[in-house]
């Protein structure tokens, strides 16, 4: 970071400032714990009188991701956000993206539930992100942040990825990232691209244009089932390419590791803490990080299933990203899982006793 600009800023922050500094089109959303920040930040900052971007505050969350749904199919790059059940309200519209095949990017910072829960911090809207929370067969993008940094860097990374598949992505966060305060180094302000631009990045966008060609139809609705089989088809090896190219992760202390912790977002922070602990007590720990959880890191995973004895997934959950893990051993090894409910977060302590109870005993 020398001679770069550190900022100390809250997650949620660094989405909003990472938004505009990327050259964004457009944000729509609506406020609700703990994500609000990101709606805040964007309407302080007023990035319409500078870059251009537009920002509304819809009148619902519903009304928040078809704004999306119609930005993103001029071409332009157009972003949500929102927590938990305010995303639970837009996966119909996410389905609907999917199924039109438009880039965009969706920031989900996750609370406690089921219902309304508790506006504290979770992971339990794993299996919504990347098992499809709406219907249809349909993947999302996930990149899951742990720190500050990676709220503003991935902002740029999900966009990239976005068009460079036409699929949505999600920058899946919960409430510890979105409301915590880092050095942060954003990315340099960059120009939002020109009509003629978008008009040759995305020559299938609905922009009126259509002197000389067919309209664009945007769209992902087809009576035919045949065609619908084939776009079925045709989204299935797409999202099979995502899966051969786009897996992300890090990999801490995993070199001599006799057990294995999995953990994503915040509980990484507090599984790599616990690594420390665990290896001042002579046991050999270490840490894997999916950063994309979809697509998931399947292969490393069962690579170091060849050298550990066990792996414990920490979540902040009852236990979902744990069925990925344990279809990626192929039951190969005992597979056990360790997180607190209720908005609740664990202390490293607690991970290195789980891990003596469950798996070394």
């Amino acid at each position: 970071m020398a001679g770069e600009d550190v900022v100390l800023m809250k997650g949620n922050e660094a989405i909003a400032r990472a938004a505009i500094n990327f050259g964004v089109d457009a944000y729509f959303g609506y406020p609700i714990t703990p994500q609000s920040e990101v709606l805040e930040t964007l309407a302080e900052l007023k990035p319409w009188e500078t870059t251009g971007m537009v920002v509304v505050q819809a009148e619902s969350e519903l009304a928040a991701i078809n704004m999306v749904y119609g930005g993103a199919g001029t071409g332009k790059m157009c972003m949500t956000s929102s927590s938990s059940p305010g995303v639970s309200l837009k996966q119909e519209g996410i389905s609907y993206i999917a199924g039109a095949e438009l880039p965009c990017l969706i920031v989900n910072v996750m609370r406690g539930g089921p219902g309304l829960g508790t506006i504290q911090p979770s992971q339990a809207d794993y299996f919504q992100t990347v098992k499809g929370g709406g219907h249809g067969d349909y993947r999302l993008i996930a990149l899951a942040p742990a720190s500050v940094q990676e709220m503003a860097d991935f902002v740029g990374l999900a966009f990239d990825l976005a068009f460079k598949y036409r699929n949505p992505a999600i920058i899946i966060a919960d409430g510890v990232i979105g409301q915590m305060m880092e050095k942060v180094v954003l990315p340099k302000p960059r120009r939002r691209l020109t009509d003629e631009e978008v008009l040759a990045r995305c020559p299938w966008a609905a922009n009126g244009r259509a002197k000389g060609r067919k309209p664009n139809i945007i769209t992902s609705l087809e009576l035919d089932p045949s065609i619908m089989e084939q776009r079925n088809i045709h989204l299935q090896k797409k999202y099979a390419e995502i899966e051969e190219n786009e897996v992300r992760y890090e990999e801490i202390e995993c070199e001599d590791a006799e057990y294995l912790i999995v953990a994503f977002g915040s509980c990484a922070r507090i599984g790599l803490k616990a690594v420390e602990e665990a290896r001042a007590q002579g046991i050999k720990v270490g840490l894997l990080r999916p950063i994309t959880i979809w697509p998931f890191p399947s292969k490393a995973i069962k690579a170091r299933a060849q050298q550990v004895k066990g792996i414990l997934a920490l979540e902040l959950n009852a236990g979902q990203m744990i069925e990925d893990i344990k279809l990626a051993v192929e039951c190969k090894i005992p597979v056990e899982h360790f997180g607190r409910l209720g908005g609740i977060v664990p202390d490293p302590d607690e991970v290195v006793a789980a891990l003596k109870e469950k798996l070394i005993k």
